[in-house]
C-alpha cells in the first residue's frame, strides 16, 4: 500500500477536473468513502498532457482543446495547493470546481465554459474550497508540468496507455492493489447503489484475465449543465474518444 507523510490511502483517484465522467465518479467514490470509512488520495492525471501527441484540430471536437487546456492550467493550482497545504486540501478542492462547472445551468454552459480556470474562475474556486485565493497565481506556473506529466505517467503505467478519466488504484488491505480506468458512468449512483456497485468493480477488475467491458451507447451525463437531467435520459453513442461526427473518417463514412 502507497503511503504519502506516513498516511495510507486506501483509494486513489486520478483527477482532470474538466472530465464530467471523472466528477460523476468522483461523487460516487466520495460516497463509498463516506460509508465504508476508506480514505482517498485525489491525484492528478490531465487530458491535456495525455494527449499532447494528437492534433486537436482534427482529433477532437473544437471546445475540447479550451477545455483540456483549462484542466491543465488548474491542476497546476491544485499541485500548488497540494505542495503547500498537504492532500486534505484536495476533496475539496475537487468538489468546487466540480460545482462550479457540472453545476451551472444549461442556459450558461457556453459563458461558463469560455471561463474556465481563468483567475476569476480559480479564484472563486479556491474561495468555495476554502482555500487562499493566492494559489491562482499559479495557473501559469510552467514548472508545475513535470509533476503533473509524472503523475500522469503513473496513472497510465498501471492501467495502459489507451484509456482516458477518470483512473482509480484500490488498494486492498492484503497489501495487492487494483487499478482501472473507470467506471464510466453518466449518473451518480443512489446513496444505496454506491457500495454495491463498487463491490461489482472491485471484484471484475480483481480476475486476473479481466480487461475491458464497454459499450459506446450511453446516457448522455446527469449533470445540471448538460440540460439532460429528468427522468427519461437522453442517449448517444459516443467513439473512440470523440462525439461521431467530428473526425475526417466520420465524414467519410457518412459519404460512403
Amino acid at each position: 500500500m502507497r503511503t504519502d507523510d506516513d498516511i495510507a490511502y486506501d483509494i486513489e483517484f486520478f483527477w482532470d477536473p474538466v472530465c464530467p465522467f471523472a466528477w460523476i465518479t468522483s461523487r460516487w467514490v466520495e460516497e463509498v468513502a463516506a460509508k465504508t470509512g476508506m480514505t482517498v488520495d485525489w491525484r492528478f492525471i490531465s487530458l491535456r498532457l495525455l494527449n499532447k501527441e494528437k492534433n486537436y484540430a482534427t482529433e477532437f471536437p473544437p471546445a475540447y482543446e479550451h477545455g483540456h487546456t483549462a484542466g491543465l492550467r488548474f491542476l497546476r493550482v491544485a499541485a500548488a495547493v497540494r505542495s503547500e497545504l498537504g492532500r486534505d486540501a484536495m476533496a475539496s478542492l475537487v468538489k468546487a470546481y466540480g460545482e462550479s462547472y457540472w453545476d451551472a445551468a444549461h442556459e450558461d454552459r457556453h459563458e461558463v465554459h469560455a471561463a474556465l480556470s481563468s483567475k476569476a474562475h480559480a479564484r472563486a474556486v479556491l474561495a468555495a474550497a476554502g482555500v487562499d485565493e493566492r494559489f491562482a497565481d499559479a495557473l501559469d506556473d510552467l514548472s508545475r508540468d513535470a509533476e503533473l506529466n509524472a503523475e500522469t505517467e503513473l496513472a497510465l503505467e498501471r492501467t495502459g496507455r489507451d484509456v482516458g478519466t477518470p483512473i482509480i488504484t484500490f488498494n486492498r488491505t492484503d497489501g495487492t492493489a487494483l487499478s482501472f480506468f473507470g467506471p464510466v458512468i453518466s449518473r451518480i449512483p443512489s446513496p444505496d447503489e454506491a457500495v454495491p456497485l463498487w463491490n461489482a468493480v472491485t471484484a471484475l477488475a480483481a480476475f486476473p484475465g479481466f480487461a475491458e467491458m464497454k459499450r459506446s451507447l450511453r446516457e448522455v451525463p446527469q449533470l445540471r449543465i448538460t440540460g439532460a437531467l429528468g427522468d427519461e435520459p437522453t442517449f448517444e453513442d459516443w467513439t473512440g474518444g470523440h462525439r461521431r461526427g467530428h473526425l475526417e473518417s466520420d465524414q467519410a463514412d457518412a459519404d460512403s
